[in-house]
């Protein structure tokens, strides 16, 4: 699963991905210096691992799950004609999963605007108005072929699709997210993912602040929460230049003592990485014993036998059951064994939906 980190020039993107990754994007104070997109592939943070780790000590160790973060270069008003490198990074936004959109909330004279001043508002507004026109320009294209197919053959599926397309149009021509679109069902839903809307994907507003404000925001951060309070979007505050001196310290209890310090619980990376997992509808299951510990993806909704597919195809083909254990019960009677012991650990089948945290033994047979 992939997140793009979008926003316009010079308001903290690269600073923020250096400090979720380990490869360096260029970071520097003037447009532009992203020319490619940086990929880092992030481990998700998962308390939960740390104890199961200490109870059963693999012998292979922890393996936690992960996410990867694409920093997208700058865009500019007129990205969707081309303008700056427009066309290149709303292309790359396209592959993208969610979009984590960065906007400045912080004043500093010695860090330039492409606009001249801050203005998280404008920015956010320029940024969306840039996929709107390109997901017009995409809707447009596709209704001319769809009303071909819809009248020449009487096919329903393309009639339903035009409908689609036409609410889809109604919307970006008012200046509205293609994600403001209600759907009906599960058909008009399969119809819309079949467009690769860029405003049609989850959205993770990221308030970049100066140090004071990283705990309690500022006027720049209720603005943009304000202007987002009709959204299905998350807001996070962060400060990112913080984050990254957090991130060149070498042991746990340094950052820790940093983050105490500056009135912190969490860094605002890791809440990044946490947010972005869940507002891509994904969830975590768990496999541990003594050879290892390790956290598994799967989708919300998913049931036993696909979860066991994201191990082994093997196991989804030839599924049989699942025995699972409630973590919290792992771990307050110390294992599987006591679990078993004292009625905890439940047998499930096919129609069992899994949930974030279950620890789970697969029984198949092909």
């Amino acid at each position: 699963m992939k997140c793009g980190i979008v926003g316009l020039p010079n308001v903290g993107k690269s600073t923020l991905f250096n400090c979720l990754s380990n490869a360096k994007a260029q970071s520097a104070n003037f447009p532009f210096c992203t020319i490619d997109p940086n990929v880092g592939v992030i481990t998700v943070p998962d308390e939960r691992l740390v104890r199961l780790g200490e109870l059963c000590k693999p012998e292979r160790g922890v393996i936690p799950t992960t996410v990867e973060i694409v920093d997208i270069a700058g865009l500019v008003k007129g990205a969707s004609r081309g303008e700056g490198l427009g066309n290149k990074f709303l292309a790359n936004i396209r592959e993208t999963d969610a979009i984590i959109h960065v906007l400045r909330c912080f004043d500093d004279d010695n860090v330039v605007h492409v606009d001249g001043s801050v203005d998280p508002i404008r920015d956010k507004e320029v940024i969306e108005t840039e996929l709107q026109l390109k997901d017009l320009e995409t809707i447009e294209q596709r209704i001319q072929k769809t009303e071909k197919q819809a009248k020449a053959g009487g096919d329903k599926q393309a009639k339903l699709a035009l409908e689609v397309m036409q609410r889809y149009r109604q919307a970006l021509s008012e200046g509205k997210n293609a994600r403001t679109v209600s759907l009906d069902n599960k058909d008009e839903e399969a119809a819309a993912r079949d467009l690769f809307l860029l405003t049609n994907k989850p959205v993770m507003y990221v308030c970049n602040v100066d140090e004071a404000s990283a705990v309690s925001g500022n006027a720049y951060v209720e603005q943009v929460r304000e202007a987002v309070k009709n959204e299905d979007a998350q807001v996070l505050v962060l400060a990112a230049k913080t984050e990254a001196e957090i991130a060149e310290l070498e042991t746990y209890e340094e950052r820790q003592m940093f983050l105490e310090a500056a009135g912190l619980q969490e860094s605002g990376c890791n809440r990044l990485i946490k947010t972005a997992y869940a507002l891509l509808n994904l969830r975590t299951f768990l496999t541990a014993g003594s050879d290892e510990v390790r956290a598994w993806t799967f989708r919300q909704g998913w049931k036993a036998p696909q979860c066991a597919g994201v191990i082994h195809t093997d196991f989804e083909k030839g599924f049989i059951r699942a025995e699972v254990i409630k973590y919290e019960d792992y771990i307050a009677l110390g294992g599987e064994a006591a679990c078993r012991a004292a009625g905890k650990l439940g047998v499930e089948g096919k129609d069992y939906l899994v949930q974030d945290g279950d620890i789970m033994h697969f029984l198949f047979n092909v």
